[in-house]
C-alpha cells in the first residue's frame, strides 16, 4: 500500500470450447489470489449447469460477507478486550429467479458467538453492530447484509 490504495490481486483461469453450446459446456475454473498459495476449484451453481462439488461465486459472495464480519468483530472484541472463544456463522444469502435483473438481494448472517462471562448482551450487540458497520465487504455492496447474532456465555470469566 504505497499509494494508501489497498490493492487485492484475483486470477480465474478456464480452458475448454463453448462451441458444444450453453448446455454443454464445462463450468470448472480455477481461482487464485496471489500471494495465498491455496487456490479454489470454482464452478456456476448447479442450478446453472455447474458442478455442485466445487464452490461458485454466489457462495463466496455470501463466504465474504461472513468472513469480514467475523473479523470485524474479533478485532472490536479484541479491542474492548473481550473473551470471544468461538464464532460460527451459518451465512444465508438470497437470489430471486422472479426479480430481474437476477442478483443476491440479501445476505443474511447468523453469527452464533460465545464468550466468557463478564461483559453484558447488550454490549456485545453493540460491538456486533459497530463491526457490521467496519466491515469492508458488507460496505462494499448494494446487497443488504444484516446481523442476526446469538450470544453465548461460557466457562469462567477473565
Amino acid at each position: 500500500m504505497s499509494d494508501g490504495v489497498h490493492r487485492y490481486l484475483a486470477r480465474c483461469s478456464w480452458s475448454g470450447s463453448t462451441a458444444v453450446g450453453y448446455d454443454d459446456y464445462d463450468r470448472a475454473h480455477d481461482g487464485s489470489a496471489s500471494p495465498a498459495a491455496a487456490g479454489l476449484a470454482l464452478s456456476a451453481d448447479a442450478a446453472f449447469r455447474g458442478d455442485p462439488s466445487r464452490l461458485n461465486p454466489e457462495q463466496l459472495l455470501v463466504l465474504a460477507a461472513a468472513s469480514c464480519q467475523l473479523l470485524s468483530f474479533l478485532a472490536v472484541a479484541a479491542r474492548a478486550r473481550l473473551d470471544v472463544v468461538t464464532y460460527e456463522d451459518d451465512a444465508e444469502g438470497e437470489m430471486p429467479a422472479g426479480d430481474p435483473p437476477l442478483r443476491i438481494t440479501a445476505i443474511t448472517l447468523r453469527p452464533q458467538i460465545t464468550l466468557r462471562p463478564g461483559p453484558s448482551e447488550a454490549r456485545v450487540r453493540r460491538l456486533v453492530e459497530v463491526a457490521h458497520r467496519e466491515c469492508f465487504i458488507a460496505n462494499s455492496l448494494r446487497t443488504e447484509v444484516r446481523v442476526e447474532p446469538t450470544i453465548v456465555f461460557r466457562g469462567p470469566a477473565g
